[in-house]
């Protein structure tokens, strides 16, 4: 895929986007400008588009202060909308929340949607119309397949504490399957120097599972540690998200919270320049 192409699939993608998870973001991207952005919301700004990458650097990610909630989106999301910054193929939003304590987004419909959510620090409190009521801990990853259509909401557990989760939507391959719910405990231990798996389309693998042909790796290194990763799919690309650190990869420096998408290659290498760099790997398919 060729940078025009990438290019012009990303704004496609939007329309696609509207459509197929309308339900599932009714405050998101209808009646919104291409050049305008709401209230305590960033301007737009370009993405860095190399041959066969695209450099998201933090400090250029949309976002809004709510005051309860402080939100940063890697993608165009509710009032923040930039035409370079639609989608990653599949990947359709990675939103980057700061909630304040006992607070969080009240009950609200999801509809064909792959909704994956990663607590950094802290605790969330879930519930849903599926009649799962749990605690999403630092450590773990929970993920909901929205399918024909679900409720849900999500409270910071504590009272008097801050907490930092992503959040990411993926589109699926399959529409108007039996909406369901998994959550899974990360071994901490098996992420140091090296990629632990989890989430996969595959239901006996590690981690949770999706309706997409996709796969998440976490890992956790020490500086000067170098690794690589294999692409699964031909059709997949590879969109990088740093955690925390600082990390080379493909030749590009990435600090925290910077995200690289790179397709087009079968040769991703990781250059560890600082301790405790945790790396968040979306192994995606770059058509819907």
């Amino acid at each position: 895929m060729n940078r025009k192409d990438f290019i012009k699939k990303s704004v496609l993608g939007s329309v696609a986007a509207a459509t197929i998870a309308q339900s599932a973001m009714a405050h998101e991207e209808k009646e919104i400008q291409k050049d305008l952005v709401g209230f305590n919301h960033l301007p737009n700004t370009k993405s860095t588009i190399m041959k066969n990458m695209v450099l998201h650097k933090a400090a250029t990610r949309g976002g809004a202060d709510h005051g309860w909630l402080k939100a940063r989106h890697t993608f165009s999301f509710a009032n923040y909308y930039n035409p370079e910054r639609v989608q990653f193929g599949v990947l359709r939003v990675l939103n980057d929340d700061i909630i304040a304590g006992g607070m969080g987004f009240g009950t609200h419909p999801h509809d064909n949607m792959e909704i994956i959510t990663i607590p950094i620090l802290g605790e969330l409190a879930h519930k849903d119309s599926m009649g799962n009521s749990e605690v999403i801990r630092e450590g773990e990853i929970q993920v909901m397949s929205a399918g024909t259509g679900v409720q849900h909401s999500e409270f910071n557990n504590f009272k008097d504490k801050t907490i930092n989760t992503l959040q990411i939507w993926v589109f699926p391959n399959k529409r108007n399957v039996k909406p369901r719910y998994d959550q899974y405990k990360m071994d901490v231990a098996k992420m140091q120097n090296t990629w632990m798996q989890v989430l996969s389309p595959n239901t006996d693998d590690p981690g949770v599972w999706i309706h997409q042909n996709a796969w998440f790796n976490i890992g956790e290194f020490d500086k000067e540690i170098k690794t690589s990763y294999q692409i699964k799919s031909q059709k997949n690309g590879l969109y990088v998200f740093v955690i925390s650190g600082k990390v080379q990869v493909n030749g590009v420096d990435l600090q925290e919270r910077d995200g690289l998408g790179i397709w087009d290659t079968d040769k991703f290498n990781f250059s560890v320049l600082e301790n405790k760099t945790r790396i968040l790997l979306m192994d995606v398919p770059m058509e819907i």
